[in-house]
């Protein structure tokens, strides 16, 4: 039977060794999750505007907020009105002005992706004032529910073939 034995100085060298490992880990792990928020805050100055929907299923404090694909913000809180309802409270870059008649819609970024925030601009001359809200808004679309409607068109499609 042949057991290796390591000395005190090799054992306290390997546990120093892991010890620094694992705290290099935790760091880039921390620095990984952050900096998405930290670029957020530190890229310019932002105000703040809230849109109120149905269901948000998906959409977490935290995603972004993007016109014509390019990403204009984050959400930055989530609360519940005396109705039920969602309301979002989003962070817009300083230099881009939203008309207020533009629409607020929760997609995703394919079928199973990350779900944000798609702002349709408007035509106004006049914008969402710091504070302000969506006059429209459209709620994320629920895989189960997008599913059960294509089997219902499926179905009723089937039924008049057969008559």
């Amino acid at each position: 039977m042949n057991e290796e034995v390591y000395t005190k100085d090799e054992a306290r060298h390997l546990k120093v060794g892991i010890y620094t490992a694992m705290i290099l880990a935790l760091i880039s792990g921390i620095y990984v999750v952050n900096k998405d928020s930290m670029a957020h805050k530190e890229s310019g100055k932002y105000y703040t505007v809230d849109a109120r929907f149905n269901r948000t299923d998906g959409l977490l404090v935290g995603d972004q907020v993007r016109l014509a694909g390019v990403d204009i913000g984050r959400v930055v809180g989530a609360k519940l009105d005396e109705h039920f309802k969602a309301i979002l409270t989003l962070d817009i870059k300083e230099n881009v002005k939203i008309p207020d008649d533009s629409s607020a819609s929760i997609v995703s970024s394919g079928l199973m992706g990350k779900k944000y925030i798609e702002i349709e601009p408007g035509g106004s001359m006049d914008y969402i004032p710091q504070g302000g809200e969506f006059s429209y808004t459209q709620d994320a679309m629920v895989l189960e529910e997008l599913m059960d409607r294509i089997i219902s068109i499926g179905k009723a499609n089937r039924k008049a073939e057969n008559k």
